[in-house]
C-alpha cells in the first residue's frame, strides 16, 4: 500500500480528486493524518493518526466499484482534452464575429534631449521631481 500525508477537512479527506469520509474522522478535523491506499482499488483508503490506525474512509461516489488510480488519471486526462476542444470551438465561433485586427505602424520614438540641470539630476539618480501644491 502507498502512503501519503493528508489533512482531515470538515467534509472528509480529499485525495486524487475524490472525497473520502468516515464518521470517525469528525473528531480529527484539521489534524494531519497518513493515508494508505491500494492503487488498484481507490474505493477506500486506510487512515492513520500518529501511526495508529483510525478507520477505513470510503469514497461515496465509488463505494461499490473497484476503480484503479490509472482509471482516475485516464478519465481526468480525457476530461481535460474534452474541455480544451470545447474552448477551441468557442474561440473559433467568436473569431468569426470579429473582423481581423488592423495593425497600424507605430510612430518612431522622438529622442528627448535634456537640459544641463535635468541631465545632472538624472546622473544623481533623481528620476521624479515632486512639487508641493499650494492653496
Amino acid at each position: 500500500m502507498v502512503a501519503r500525508p493528508r489533512t482531515v477537512h470538515r467534509d472528509g479527506i480529499r485525495f486524487e480528486g475524490l472525497r473520502y469520509f468516515d464518521p470517525t474522522l469528525a473528531a480529527y478535523v484539521g489534524e494531519p493524518v497518513m493515508i494508505r491506499y491500494n492503487p488498484r482499488d481507490m474505493g477506500e483508503i486506510r487512515v492513520f493518526h500518529r501511526n495508529t490506525f483510525l478507520c477505513r474512509a470510503v469514497s461515496a461516489d465509488h463505494a461499490g466499484d473497484s476503480i484503479t488510480l490509472k482509471d482516475i488519471q485516464t478519465a481526468r486526462i480525457a476530461y481535460r482534452r474534452h474541455l480544451r476542444n470545447r474552448i477551441a470551438e468557442r474561440k473559433a465561433r467568436v473569431a468569426d464575429f470579429f473582423p481581423s485586427p488592423v495593425f497600424r505602424p507605430t510612430q518612431p520614438a522622438v529622442p528627448v534631449t535634456l537640459s544641463g540641470n535635468e541631465a545632472k539630476g538624472r546622473q544623481k539618480g533623481r528620476r521624479l521631481r515632486i512639487y508641493s501644491e499650494g492653496d
